[in-house]
């Protein structure tokens, strides 16, 4: 049976060589990894590659929203570097997330697509100043459900809409939430977050976790640490 760990570690580094130190200590049967637009920027297609061979899950995070067909082909690029995730903003539409799904059904081997609804970074007020006033979770469950109806896998919420977007949708579509941090931990600049506990007792299948883990004195100890915590949830 694949691993399936619910913890997927952000490697929100400036530079390869920071993340790679970390990933050594790592075990792929524990955690996966999500690349960001700072370190792929940096770092580009050989360091995801090179995570890849060491047998690690990798979710790439790099939230695509241009036009369909660039969105397709970029999804198809990043299935050539053997990613297990990638993402796209689901206020891209209908049209641009189909043609992403699309491009990436024809491979024998698709990584799992799924769409961001609303930063964990945004608030109402944040919306309002977009043109957008609805509350978060209003929002959220609207491109949750566009997302599920241009047939992507599942969705990347704040795990305070978790369980209404697993109530609306039900248990076959992925829930990936950020803006999880143990309790005690600095929020930082995410607003709509929860403990590791509460966001899997919400019906979150995936953890995306940083800087608890990664600016610990002891990072492996931090990871055990949530393990241990959602073992219970």
């Amino acid at each position: 049976m694949t691993p399936d760990p619910k913890i997927i570690v952000a490697l929100d580094y400036p530079v390869a060589s920071q993340a790679l130190a970390l990933v050594d200590r790592l075990d792929p049967l524990r955690c996966a990894l999500k690349v960001g637009k700072e370190l792929f920027t940096r770092a580009g297609p050989p360091l995801v590659e090179t995570l890849v061979g060491r047998d690690f899950r990798i979710f790439l995070d790099l939230k695509f929203h241009d036009i369909p067909n660039t969105v397709a082909a970029a999804c198809d690029a990043a299935a050539d570097l053997g990613v297990w995730m990638v993402n796209l903003h689901a206020s891209g539409g209908r049209r641009m997330m189909e043609a992403a799904r699309e491009r990436l059904a024809a491979r024998p081997q698709a990584p799992l697509l799924i769409a961001v609804t609303v930063l964990t970074s945004l608030g109402r007020e944040d919306l309002t100043e977009i043109g957008c006033p609805d509350e978060p979770l209003t929002r959220v469950l609207r491109l949750a459900r566009l997302a599920s109806a241009a047939g992507l896998a599942g969705a990347v919420c704040s795990p305070r809409e978790a369980a209404a977007v697993r109530a609306e949708l039900g248990p076959g579509f992925v829930l990936v939430t950020p803006g999880v941090r143990p309790a005690g931990a600095a929020v930082g600049d995410q607003r709509r977050v929860t403990t590791p506990r509460e966001a899997m007792g919400a019906g979150a299948d995936y953890l995306v976790i940083g800087r608890p883990i990664t600016a610990a004195d002891d990072p492996l100890g931090a990871l055990a640490a949530i393990e241990a915590e959602i073992a219970g949830a």
